[in-house]
């Protein structure tokens, strides 16, 4: 694991919680709420997975640019995904209805699996072990 780069560490550690989160709630939203349980939950999985591995492609190819434009790609790439998703959402919500898409199945797998990923990379991040260059002293 340690010729890994930072990015696929981090998607690794972030992965497999979410993936476990992901399974239990599609598991827990098919028993509570049967099949439109399991579509929302699909949903759900399917969204936060890529809305959070696009922010790890953004910082893979952003590592040799200047911190500025490292910034305005972070920034860039926020509000096209804030956008993407808002979007998906309003024509997901208004083109299916409940007995379809059970929406709080939907919700709370949603925030259940964000949690896990962030928790993961937060992880994996605190484990890595980044060299930082210090400062040169005069």
């Amino acid at each position: 694991m340690s010729n890994l780069s930072v990015e696929m560490k981090l998607w690794r550690g972030a992965l497999i919680p979410s993936l476990a989160v992901g399974i239990l709630g599609l598991i827990l939203a098919t028993l509570v709420r049967g099949q439109s349980g399991l579509i929302g939950a699909l949903f759900a999985q399917f969204i936060v997975l890529i809305f959070f591995a696009i922010h790890l492609l953004v910082s893979k190819f952003s590592n040799n640019l200047e911190p500025m434009m490292v910034m305005v790609l972070a920034m860039t790439s926020y509000f096209a995904k804030v956008l993407t998703m808002g979007v998906f959402l309003l024509v997901l919500m208004k083109n299916t209805n409940r007995e379809f898409l059970d929406r709080q199945s939907f919700a709370i797998v949603a925030i259940a699996i964000t949690m896990a990923w962030l928790a993961g990379e937060i992880r994996a991040f605190l484990k890595l072990r980044l060299t930082m260059p210090l400062p040169k002293r005069d």
